[in-house]
């Protein structure tokens, strides 16, 4: 997450700045599209399966990060789950408060399976931090709407309790070298405004978890959401969902996104085989263009 004591087109710029310019692999192609009415980007990266999508919701703290600062990240989890990416850039606060973002990724999901026509079963959503939260809260969304949920759900340190009332918010303080409790709770105040940390699709920590998709959890031992993403799996477990989680030692926030040390592509691996390993089989399926197309020609 960007410092929450620096104006919001600050901190975006210096993300953008800091974390924007790593280039793509070679072969990877990039395509902006509008999905339901939000800006967001195809990433493909060679040699992947085109039929099965990668719906990757970015951190930032919901009010920074960017095509600049995920696109790679998005990349990463894609090429090794073995699928595209589509990446969002929803709304961010302090301009759009909650639930904006929510309702972006609703309206992208949306898109993706009634305009798009992909199949769900073909779909996978992933997100880190804030993005890991999103994740949680979407699913909830998506089951509570009754629509075909995804066929998994990745969180890489998810912030799923914007109360910020977990014991390792306390323990962790002065180990998590990203930020302070302090920090998150300007965070917190600044995506939620006056409303209720713990509404459900603001804090999934506190949602009705039935019924969702299996779940991997990456955390960090020593950062402060150690215990957003130990309580998020305890509950979701609870309530008779397919959960795991992954602790790794003396580790920091996101730390799996990042790809420069051997823990770090460790875990990238590890989640992008938990993503590809439950996709279902490959399908005789075609977009809903593709089949237009097919039969205006028959």
């Amino acid at each position: 997450m960007a410092n929450p004591a620096l104006p919001p087109r600050v901190r975006r710029r210096r993300m953008d700045r800091l974390i924007g310019t790593a280039p793509l692999p070679r072969g990877t192609r990039v395509e902006r599209v509008m999905a339901g009415g939000v800006p967001t980007e195809w990433i493909v990266p060679p040699g992947v399966k085109t039929d099965a999508v990668l719906l990757y919701l970015h951190g930032g703290g919901y009010a920074a990060g960017s095509f600049a600062t995920h696109r790679l990240v998005a990349e990463r989890v894609a090429q090794t789950a073995g699928v595209r990416a589509l990446l969002p850039a929803y709304r961010l606060a302090p301009e759009h408060r909650f639930p904006a973002a929510v309702d972006d990724a609703m309206a992208v999901y949306r898109w993706l399976i009634e305009e798009y026509g992909a199949d769900p079963a073909r779909v996978v959503v992933a997100g880190d931090s804030a993005g890991g939260g999103l994740t949680i809260a979407l699913a909830v969304l998506v089951r509570d709407a009754g629509l075909p949920l995804p066929r998994a759900l990745v969180c890489i340190s998810p912030w799923t309790d914007l109360a910020g009332t977990g014991e390792t918010m306390r323990t962790k303080a002065g180990k998590d070298p990203c930020f302070t409790p302090e920090d998150l709770h300007l965070q917190a105040r600044e995506y939620l405004g006056d409303a209720d940390p713990t509404q459900p699709l603001a804090s999934p920590l506190y949602a009705d978890l039935r019924g969702l998709p299996p779940l991997l959890a990456q955390v960090g031992e020593d950062e402060l959401l150690l215990d957003d993403a130990r309580r998020l799996v305890e509950r979701a477990q609870a309530a008779g969902v397919d959960a795991t989680l992954e602790v790794w030692p003396g580790l920091w926030h996101i730390f799996a996104t990042q790809g420069t040390f051997p823990e770090s592509r460790q875990a990238m691996q590890r989640l992008g085989s938990f993503l590809g390993n439950r996709l279902a089989p490959i399908p005789a399926v075609h977009t809903r263009a593709e089949k237009t197309a097919t039969s205006s020609l028959s």
